[in-house]
């Protein structure tokens, strides 16, 4: 069994987790604009904690193909009355998504008990600020920027090279003073990935699991499952990101980053059933 602490929150991973995402932000490229009032992005998080999720996370820059940088100001006002009442009034961990140190410290402040990093603690000050903070963290492997990561994405083996950039995240923060245990990682579909990166990382996802760190996937309504539905929009990938999130738990993936809350909980409950029979 493996039970991570999340600032006097454990969350258990004997079973797969749910992390329900909400984006605090204008243009997030499923949900964009949704959630940008405060009660709206509340009521949002107690209706996925009611469905189930085991985490929320809160984000307030958009990390889509083509995102445009916002400022630490921008950033800290979007998300911190967010974080503040969501970890003051219920009883699940909350996940800062962010990359900038400025944010994790104010965030954690307010309640985050989880940093998730698309740059893998790689801004200035960043290893450090997470070594301080001592909250769990998931490090995630991006080839290039979101401004510019979907334009001509190139690999020799797209699965050993994010293999490689995690084990040397995951020493760079263990060098830092960042405990192993504290430790996730995520090999970051479609950030800077092709619809083939992105395939080939998930028919060898077992290969992350294997290193005895939980695994994160985020394949949620993303841009490959549209490719591979003959272009579905966002609304209509619910199937296709049922059946990936079920192919990453069958290959060890430990949290489920998703918008569907209700119907991934009704996969993890089945997976989960299966698992447990004699």
């Amino acid at each position: 069994m493996r039970i991570i602490d999340c600032a006097g929150k454990s969350l258990d991973l004997s079973r797969p987790r749910v992390m329900g995402i909400l984006n605090v932000t204008p243009d997030s490229f499923s949900d964009g604009g949704r959630f940008l009032s405060p009660e709206v992005a509340i009521s949002r998080a107690r209706e996925m904690i009611q469905e189930g999720a085991d985490i929320v996370d809160v984000g307030g820059e958009s990390t889509r193909p083509g995102a445009k940088p916002v400022s630490v100001a921008e950033e800290v006002a979007r998300v911190l009355p967010i974080v503040r009442t969501i970890a003051e009034t219920f009883a699940v961990p909350v996940s800062i998504d962010t990359s900038k140190p400025e944010v994790m410290r104010e965030a954690v402040a307010a309640g985050a008990s989880m940093i998730n990093d698309v740059m893998a603690l790689r801004a200035p000050d960043a290893l450090q600020t997470a070594a301080d903070l001592g909250v769990p963290v998931c490090l995630m492997h991006m080839q290039g920027r979101p401004g510019t990561m979907q334009r001509e994405p190139s690999y020799s083996n797209v699965v050993d090279e994010v293999a490689a950039f995690l084990d040397e995240r995951v020493a760079a923060c263990e060098a830092a003073g960042i405990d192993r245990q504290r430790l996730i990682i995520d090999p970051g579909f479609g950030f800077g990935k092709s619809l083939d990166h992105n395939l080939s990382l998930l028919k060898n996802l077992r290969r992350f699991a294997d290193t005895g760190l939980p695994l994160l996937v985020g394949i949620s309504r993303k841009s490959m499952i549209g490719m591979i539905l003959n272009g579905a929009p966002e609304h209509q990938r619910l199937v296709g990101s049922i059946s990936a999130a079920v192919l990453a738990m069958e290959s060890g993936a430990s949290i489920l980053r998703v918008h569907d809350v209700k119907a991934t909980m009704e996969a993890v409950r089945v997976v989960s059933a299966v698992r447990a029979a004699h």
